[in-house]
């Protein structure tokens, strides 16, 4: 509590000498949070040999930056996975809603869409929110670290420190440090170009385009092998294969304002995403997908099969399983009472003829 106390009384005035700085207070937390890391990282570094006032050792710490954040988001992601399938699941039954009020657009039907729309959700504990966890949670960080960078060069020129743990001393260091010797860890690319440092142009530059190709990979690995054929015919696959060529620019309008520091934890970010990208859809795939049948494939060489839980398991259980899984539907579908067909009076004479106690040429009833 005492730290937390100096540390706030270190905060610097806004601007003009009074009013109230409200994005500055809502991210002073995520601030405090991202210079303990920072901090952390940087004496770890340093502790084991590395100068404490190099660009590396600054650059290595936001790497270790983006290790803790995206590990501590790995519940989410997993839980986005599941909020996907499950969206996956319900999307015939989305169709038939949809469906049922196409082209109703008065309000009562549109309201009427809604609610049977969120029973839906809720029936399946699910919500399109969920599939977006890791990003909205990410992004009040980003920004907190956008933030500390940012203030950086006004911190270091005024001789005060951060929110938190980034000290006058340490952030005067950061501020002196720089990647290779030439590129500002706080420098952006029209930084760059005002004083004419071609070597931290190029750091920049090819670090952008890293982030774009990056970013791009990791969608299309989405789109090519995730998506099951039913997903592909819908409006938001459409909307996915607009989004792989759009987003880039994004990335080259962050570039130019973004400094360097910050460029540097996104396409690190971006690195893991890809990462972990790459291992949720090999080992789960999206039923249905290219990438479930290569991984059945795959299963298959090493004599293994996917039982109905979902589970891996021995061919032999397996096909064991599917065995007694047709010997049940089988047994079903014979004690389901089979449905009487109407019979004409011609059919039902001829029938009635054919029974036993009945002689030919009589109308179903014995002789005398």
């Amino acid at each position: 509590m005492d730290l937390l106390l100096a540390t706030a009384s270190s905060t610097p005035a806004p601007a003009g000498g009074g009013g109230f700085d409200l994005i500055g207070t809502i991210l002073w937390p995520l601030k405090w949070v991202v210079e303990l890391v920072l901090v952390a990282w940087h004496a770890l570094f340093t502790a084991i040999g590395l100068p404490a006032a190099d660009g590396i050792t600054w650059v290595l710490s936001i790497v270790g930056l983006v290790i803790i954040v995206r590990a501590a988001l790995i519940p989410l992601f997993v839980r986005q996975i599941k909020s996907q399938r499950k969206m996956m699941e319900i999307a015939p039954e989305l169709r038939k809603v949809q469906e049922k009020y196409k082209g109703k657009k008065d309000q009562l039907s549109r309201e009427a869409m809604s609610r049977e729309t969120m029973a839906l959700y809720k029936k399946h504990g699910t919500n399109p929110v969920a599939s977006c966890l890791p990003l909205l949670v990410q992004m009040p960080i980003f920004f907190a670290l956008f933030s500390v960078l940012n203030d950086v060069t006004r911190h270091a020129q005024a001789g005060i420190g951060g929110v938190g743990l980034l000290n006058a001393e340490l952030t005067q260091e950061f501020y002196d440090a720089k990647l290779f010797g030439v590129a500002s860890l706080h420098e952006t690319l029209i930084d760059a170009f005002n004083t004419g440092n071609t070597t931290a142009i190029v750091i920049l530059l090819v670090l952008v385009v890293l982030m774009i190709v990056s970013q791009f990979f990791t969608q299309l690995q989405i789109i090519s092998k995730n998506l099951s054929p039913e997903a592909k015919t819908g409006q938001a696959y459409q909307m996915q294969k607009i989004m792989l060529y759009v987003l880039p620019f994004a990335f080259v309008f962050s570039g130019v304002f973004f400094p360097l520091g910050v460029v540097i934890y996104w396409f690190v970010s971006n690195l893991w995403t890809m990462g972990q990208q790459f291992l949720v859809i090999r080992e789960m795939p999206t039923p249905g997908s290219e990438a479930a049948k290569a991984r059945e494939e795959r299963l298959a060489r090493k004599g293994k099969a996917i039982d109905a839980s979902g589970k891996v398991v021995p061919m032999e259980k397996y096909l064991a399983e599917q065995k007694r899984l047709y010997e049940e539907a089988e047994r079903a579908k014979a004690a389901t009472p089979k449905r009487q067909q109407p019979v004409g009076k011609q059919r039902a004479k001829k029938q009635a003829q054919k029974q036993p106690g009945s002689t030919p040429g009589d109308n179903g009833t014995s002789s005398a």
